[in-house]
Formats: structure tokens, sequence, C-alpha cells
């Protein structure tokens, strides 16, 4: 895969049907300096003159200080020069030095960024400890909309409600939307009420029975008496309550209360010893839709029922279980749980993102709650599947009454376009219908048309001859003849496609999550952390940028697909966008944003920067290397301050030595180690460069930093008898038991013999044991970093902000794992937060008791060093870790670690591996490479 093609995918998400920007971008006129097109079998041709630029300009010349004459200015002529020149013996006129320590840029630069540095790091961690400039946004709660299901993924979640013509409205959404706990979470009702026996006792509590499908019982009566009954070993829910049936001898379940009742009925059922029975008061249509019940609270003992109910927390309990029916009286709990959140989730991002939409934008969303239950399912669903087309005759959803009569509705709004009721379509949506039909309707309209359409012929290319015929007018009546056999077709129309795409950028900030993410939370698949969401920066100020990081998104999907088809001329065309655009969009950007730095991602620049870098990749593959080096050039330019530097600056100067440039490749790499954003493996990578390109003639001076990059790593050799020797194949050996096995496995088994326990994870176990180590700093309560419920880490997580705002509260924590407390910090966040996703967290690959042995025999200062260096920047060190963690016991609680790189024979230490290691040796660790060889 090229480089920078998984981070694009990543960024793009899901693909979106219809792209409203694409004829527009791919028709305009695109001002770029570059000359890339391809002929007519989709070469590369064209090129870039001018490869090595940025010194004195051609045309002056400039006097040798070797020598003395007037050679040109031109980078490549003087550096040759100088080369012969040195070679003869000439005398030196001046001493020559490195540019490593020469200063290019003029101290008042140096000195301004620095400061700029620094008082950017005071600006950060004021605005974070300033609580009269942060305004507070509650998030939702635990039980609240995360708790929530929005099982739109097919029928996996099939809970069926009682077909209602009552439509979700505006009034129901408010009140579902406060019923779900946006309030402050510290927020404590007021408990200052008595509560009588009477008050307990004789009040009859009006609730559901959810849950159907997992009931004992499917037949149910009206009158029916039920009991309830705690279910403590639910895996879901710790709180679950069961509804039992008390008319048999044999009690059987038929299904649970509602989540958030039994969240307070629970725990007065364990601490207080209630008991509820009740009755059925009516039965519903279908089998597993909820069931109206009412229940009523026992009398407790006479000698405790006093002290019960002046305590204050069940008061508290009894108080919210109220609020909790009432809640459910204007809104009754459905078993259609992603109609319900669907509304919450539109009201949410009309709420908080209301100055970025028009008011046809806020109005169309809008009345998606005014249409009645069934529109409003049909039209869930139609957006979570694949489509984009749909027979109506094939729609058959339980819940969904009255298909026909909601495509109606939904086509009569705006909602979704229906193909039978109008016939115009163009090119590509008729070739997105034929993909309805089936190979045998296929067959039989080409018969019909007299063409060929045996057996042999795949469905794709019966489609393509059909629409081939329909582009050359030979057939313009297939529209009909496919209505014929389809009937009316329906799909999400391309307006209310681009708003809830828009409205899931907007809420989950990312093109990896979509509303399937309430799903996987209700499932128990997924289970999201607590923390404060607080918000006093938005990250689109206006509607512009907004639209303008929209439409670059737009031209990252192009490119993607564009490679996915091999169509170079698109992906040249892509890249032509991108780098005509990311110059004006930065300056635009710099002038007009004042955000965190942390908040740049979400910008048309940093998107474009993405696609300019697939097309580096893609440029490189194709040996353009003289248009990869403009490209790269143009990416330090506009991007100044961006951890991305160092790759950018290592492929500039690999690309030149390709191109023959030996001295500006030189040069590129001398001036890259004087950029403070290159960092760990393209560090060390530039200053190996240096070391190779830099010896004399060239260069006569020694670097400083020579002695560190050449200092010899220990290995260690192992033999092995191999089971393949293919190149480009991961190698493959017996082990020592007989059995096959990696090279890193048969390096376990080797180590093993020497007292050695350990695991092959690679970054895996560190970013695990980090994670778990820093949890309390990574979902510290810092401004504009959580800003939806469905994090997993904060936003500034891999950019230098993430150590500089939390320095103070970072650096004590680290004092505590540096001085041994580092176990029982882990033991503690395992206890409390274990299951729950994190970044870089891998519950199921590494047990408690691994982790304690590592973090014991690893040691308390290691550990500390290595947190902090992650912390720092976890960008550039959360990869490339060595393959193995070993560690072994000198008693009962002390003991060793070593970390260990695992090479086959034809592998070689990658420079972000090598970088690893050294930075470990600096930091005390015990770190080796393991060569492994075949036995000769």
């Amino acid at each position: 895969m090229l480089r920078g093609r998984e981070s694009l995918i990543r960024l793009v998400g899901k693909r979106r049907r219809f792209l409203p920007h694409r004829q527009s971008l791919l028709s305009s006129p695109t001002q770029s300096s570059m000359n890339l097109c391809t002929d007519e079998n989709g070469k590369i041709t064209g090129n870039i003159e001018t490869v090595v630029g940025g010194g004195v300009a051609d045309d002056e010349s400039v006097t040798c200080p070797v020598c003395g004459q007037q050679v040109s200015g031109q980078n490549n002529i003087i550096n040759s020069h100088l080369d012969v020149c040195l070679s003869r013996g000439t005398k030196r006129k001046m001493t020559q030095r490195t540019l490593l320590e020469l200063n290019f840029c003029p101290d008042s630069k140096v000195q301004a960024r620095s400061r700029d540095l620094e008082e950017l790091g005071n600006e950060l961690f004021h605005a974070v400890h300033d609580d009269g400039s942060v305004q507070s946004v509650h998030g939702f709660s635990d039980d609240s909309l995360c708790g929530s299901s929005l099982n739109t993924m097919s029928d996996m979640q099939n809970q069926v409600n009682s077909p209602s013509r009552k439509p979700i409205s505006k009034d129901r959404v408010n009140a579902a939307f406060d019923a779900h706990s946006l309030a402050p979470k510290n927020e404590v009702m007021d408990c200052d009420m008595t509560i009588t026996e009477d008050d307990i006792c004789r009040v009859i509590l009006e609730t559901f029975i959810v849950g159907r499908r997992f009931s004992d019982e499917n037949e149910l009566y009206l009158g029916a008496n039920i009991s309830l009954l705690r279910d403590p070993d639910n895996v879901k829910d710790p709180n679950a309550i069961k509804v039992i049936s008390s008319d048999s001898g044999c009690p059987k379940v038929l299904g649970f209360l509602p989540r958030k009742l039994a969240q307070y009925l629970s725990p007065l059922m364990e601490r207080y010893c209630l008991q509820f029975e009740g009755r059925v008061i009516s039965v519903p249509k279908h089998a597993i839709d909820v069931v109206p019940i009412e229940i009523m609270s026992q009398k407790t003992e006479p000698c405790s029922a006093k002290e019960y109910y002046n305590d204050e927390a069940f008061v508290f309990l009894w108080k919210n279980a109220q609020q909790v029916i009432e809640s459910t009286k204007s809104c009754p709990p459905s078993a259609i749980k992603y109609q319900e959140n669907f509304c919450i989730f539109i009201h949410e991002v009309l709420r908080n993102n209301s100055h970025l939409l028009i008011d046809d934008e806020k109005n169309f969303m809008e009345l998606y709650t005014s249409l009645t239950d069934d529109s409003q399912r049909l039209f869930v669903r139609l957006y979570m599947r694949k489509g984009p087309w749909f027979r109506l005759s094939s729609i058959s959803y339980p819940e969904v009454t009255e298909p026909e009569q909601a495509v109606k509705e939904l086509s009569a709004t705006g909602y979704t376009s229906c193909f039978g009721i109008t016939n115009e379509l163009c090119d590509d949506e008729i070739k997105e219908i034929l993909q309805l039909l089936t190979v045998s309707e296929l067959r039989e309209i080409l018969c019909m048309l007299k063409q060929n359409g045996n057996r042999g012929m795949r469905k794709q290319d019966l489609i393509a001859s059909l629409l081939s015929l329909y582009i050359d007018e030979s057939c313009t009546l297939l529209p009909n003849m496919v209505l014929d056999r389809t009937g009316v077709c329906v799909r999400i129309s391309s307006k209310a496609e681009s708003l809830i795409w828009r409205a899931e950028r907007l809420f989950f900030l990312n093109g990896e999550q979509d509303l399937s993410a309430f799903l996987l939370v209700d499932l128990g698949i997924v289970k999201y952390p607590t923390y404060k969401c607080t918000v006093s920066q938005q990250i689109f100020s206006g509607r512009d940028g907004l639209l303008a990081y929209e439409e670059a998104i737009e031209v990252a999907q192009i490119i993607d697909q564009a490679l996915d088809g091999s169509n170079n001329g698109m992906v040249l065309k892509c890249i032509r966008i991108a780098d005509a655009r990311m110059s004006s969009e930065v300056t635009q950007f710099l002038t007009s944003e004042s955000m965190a730095p942390f908040l740049s991602c979400f910008s048309a620049p940093h998107v474009y920067s993405k696609v300019v870098l697939l097309g580096i990749s893609f440029l490189e593959r194709e040996h353009r290397y003289s248009d990869a080096i403009y490209l790269l050039k143009r990416l330090l330019k506009c991007f100044t301050c961006d951890g991305r530097r160092g790759y950018w600056t290592l492929r500039l100067s690999i690309d030149l030595e390709h191109m023959g440039y030996l001295n500006e490749s030189l040069s590129v790499a001398e001036n890259g180690l004087l950029d403070q954003w290159v960092r760990a493996g393209s560090r060390v990578a530039l200053q190996r460069r240096v070391l190779r390109l830099g010896k004399p003639p060239r260069r006569w001076k020694t670097p400083s930093f020579a002695e560190s990059v050449k200092r010899k790593i220990v290995e260690v050799h192992v033999q092995g008898r191999p089971l393949n020797s293919v190149i480009g194949m991961k190698s493959r050996f017996y082990g020592e038991d007989g059995e096959q096995c990696g090279v890193e496995q048969l390096a376990l088994q080797h180590y093993a013999g020497e007292g050695w326990q350990g695991v092959h994870s690679e970054s895996g176990i560190w970013l695990t044991i980090f994670g778990l180590l820093m949890w309390d700093i990574i979902f510290s309560d810092i401004p504009n970093v959580f800003r939806t419920r469905f994090q997993i880490a904060p936003l500034d997580l891999q950019t230098d902000s993430f150590y500089l705002v939390r320095k103070s509260h970072m650096e004590s924590h680290l004092q505590k794992i540096h001085d041994g407390m580092a176990e029982e910090i882990l033991i503690t966040s395992w206890e409390l937060h274990e299951g729950t996703s994190c970044r870089g967290v891998n519950w199921d690959h590494h047990s408690l008791s691994e982790l304690r042995a590592a973090v014991t025999c690893i040691g308390g200062p290691c550990l500390a060093s290595f947190c902090r260096h992650l912390a720092q920047d976890y960008r550039s060190w959360s990869s490339g870790m060595p393959d193995l963690l070993l560690w072994r016991f000198h008693g009962k609680y002390k003991g060793e670690a070593k970390l260990v790189e695992v090479k086959g024979p034809r592998d070689r230490l990658s420079e972000q591996q090598r970088a690893w290691l050294l930075l470990l040796m600096d930091c005390g660790f015990n770190a080796e490479v393991c060569k492994v060889n075949p036995v000769l």
C-alpha cells in the first residue's frame, strides 16, 4: 500500500454515495504549476524543469571560497566545483564547517520562534486553568445516549414496537433528550421532602417490560400477575431487573425493566429490601413489543421502615425512579431504539452546530421529527443500508406497517427519491438501478433487445451490455423495461444524504465512526470511558471553514477511488487540485483561525496535505522523483509546524539522491536536523544520511552526534531450521518443539532456555501499560479535548500540547511511577476500567498478571522515562517498539527486563526501530537485537 493511503482511508471513512462538488472540482481549471498529465495509455508524461532550488538565482555568480574563481550560483554547480577544488588539494581560504554548525536563519528569527513556542505553551496552560474563560458543556451521562441503542445494523436488534401512527414530535424529542441525562453529572436532587410508608406502598408505578426477545414465556394475557427479581450477573447491566410471571407454578422470565428505571430500583431492592409486584395492563400486538405494566412496592419491615424513609440516599433513589416514570409518560420507551436515538442525534447536532447550517438545512433536519413513525423508521433503515437503490416490493420490516405510505411521505418531504414516479435518470443512476435486477431478468431484457445474453456471461457483463445500449441511445426504453420488473425503486435523496453525512462528521468528529456506534455500546461490545466535555472554542468558527473541509474530503475520496480503479489521470488531477489549494488554504486558515493547534486536523489544508503526501508516494512509485521533490518542498514550505516534517524532509533528501543531487541531498538532511519538528526515526535516518553523504571531501568535520548514532546495539544470534526461504515472504522455522513458528516465537523459545518469560506484542503491550498507568492523565478535565461521548482519547493526544497543558499534574504522577508505585497504579486502573476503550489499551491480549510482572521487572525509573517520552510525542513514538518484552524475577519482588528486536535472515532494522533501541538504551533499558539465521 502506498505511504499515506491508510491514513487517507481513515480520514475519508465510509465513502459518500453523492459528492456534491465533484463536477465543479474536476471541471474547474487548476491553478497549479505542476506539468503532469497522462498519455492515451495512462502513462504519466510531463516534468518539472527546475528540481533543485532554494539557492542563489541561476543568473548570479559567486566567488569560490577555495580557488577564488567566479562560478554559477546554482547549488549543484557550486557544490560540484567545490568538490573538484578540494580533491585537488588546493589551499582553502577559509575553514569549512558543516551545516550543523552554521545557522542560516537569522538569530532574531530563531529566538522569535523559541519565544513563540514558549508563549504558546504558557497560553495553553493558562487557557486550561482559567476558570473564567471556560464554558462547561455537559455531554451524555453513562446511561444516556451511549447506553441507548441505535440498532441500525440489519436485524441484530429487531425489537418491534406496536404500530403507532403518532409521530415522534419535537416535544417528544425534547422530552427524550432531557430524559437522557444531559444535565451535569454532579447534579443532586432536592431530597428535603420527607417520605412516608404510604408514599411508597400505595403508589402505583406504570412502566414497561422490555427485552422480550430474552424471555422464557412468549404468550401473555391481560391482568397476568408479575414480580420483580434482580439480575446482578447480567453481563450488560449489573442493575438489570427481571420481570417474573407469578401465576404459574414454575416462574418464567417475561423480560426486563427499562435500564434507566432499573438503575434506581435495583439499589432500592438490594440495600433496602424493597419488593415489587404488579400486573400486565395491556397486551401488545406483536410478541416482542414492549408490554405496559403497573407495579407496587410491598411493605417493609416495621422496625426498619422509618430508617429507610429518612435516609437521604433512599429518598434520592426513590425520587429519581419516580422522575423516570413521569418522563416515560410523555415519551414512552420504544422497542425501536434506533428511531428515538436518531432524533436525539439530530437534536444534538442542531443544538451545538446551528451556526454552521443555513435555515433551509435546519428546517429540513427538524422536519424529520414531524414525520410519522413508519417514515422515520424506514428512513433510518434505508440510510444505514448499502444501497443506494431498493425495490419497494422487497422492503419489509416488522416495525414498518405501511412502507408504501412511508415512501410517499418521505418522497414528498425530500428525504427519498423514487424511480417509477419519475423516470428521468442519469447514466450513473441507470447503472445503479440495473444492479437490482437478477441475472435472469437481465438476460430476459437482452433477449427482448435481440442481444447476446448467453448463460456464460457474468452479471456485470450483462449490465455493461445494457448500459452501452442505453448510452448509445439504441434502447431509450430501457428505464421502462427495468421498471416493469423492479416496480417502484427508492433511494435516499442526495440532500438528505449530504446533511446526515455532515451531521455525523460534526457529531463524531471523524470518518471511522457512524450511527452504528450506538449499537456497539448497547450490545456491550464497546464501553467508552467517563470524562467531562468542556467546550469553550468551536472547531469550525464559520460555515466557510466547514464547507472547505468537506470539499477537501471529497478530493480525498476521489483520489482514493481513482487509485482503486487505477485511473492515473484522475489521481494526477486530484494531486494538482490539492497542490493548487493547499498554500492558499493554509494562508487563509492561519489568518482567519485562532484555534488550538490540535484542532488543525479539522481544516482543509490538513486534508489537502494528506492528498499531496499520497500523491508523492504515487509519483515515487512511478519514478517521477522531480515531481515528488516539487511537492515535498511545497509541503515543507506550507506547514512549518507539523510533526510530519521529519518524514517529508527524509523523503526529499532521498529523492534528491535518486536524481543524482548528492550535495543538495546532504544539505536537506543537515537542515532537517536543525528543525525541531524532525524527531524519532526520521531524525535518526537523517543523521545516518549526513554521516554517509558527508564524507570528505564533501564534509571534513565529523558531526557531534556521530558517536551516539554509531553506538553498537548488542546482537544475539540464534540458529534454526528454515521452513521457507522465499524473498518477500515472512520467514518460517521449525521451533525447538518441532512445530512450525515465526522468528519471534523461535526467539522466545531461545530466551526461555535462559529463564526469561515474555510476550511478542511489539508496541501493543507498551501502549497498554502507558494507557493504564496514565489513565487519569489521559482523561483529565481539559477544555476542548473531549467533545463527544464516543472518544477513546483526547483530541490532543498526538500533539505537543498533550504534555504542555498537563505538565504539572503529569510530572507529579510520573514521580509516583518513578518511586515504585507503578504496580499499584496499574492494578487500580485495571480494576476500575477493565473493558473500557482507550487508545492503545488491549484488554484481551495481555492479562493483569503479565502486566504486573512486566511493570515490576522494568522498574520505576525506566517506566517513568518511557511514559514521559510517549506523553511528550505520542505521534512519533507510538510505533516501532521492539518485538519482545522479556522479564525474569530474582526473588519475590525484584527482577529484570529485556527488550528484543527480532530479525530474520533477510531483515534489517528500520530507522524507527533503531531510534527506539537507542532511546531505550539512554533510558536505562536492557535492549538488544536477536538475529535468527538458518542452520548452515
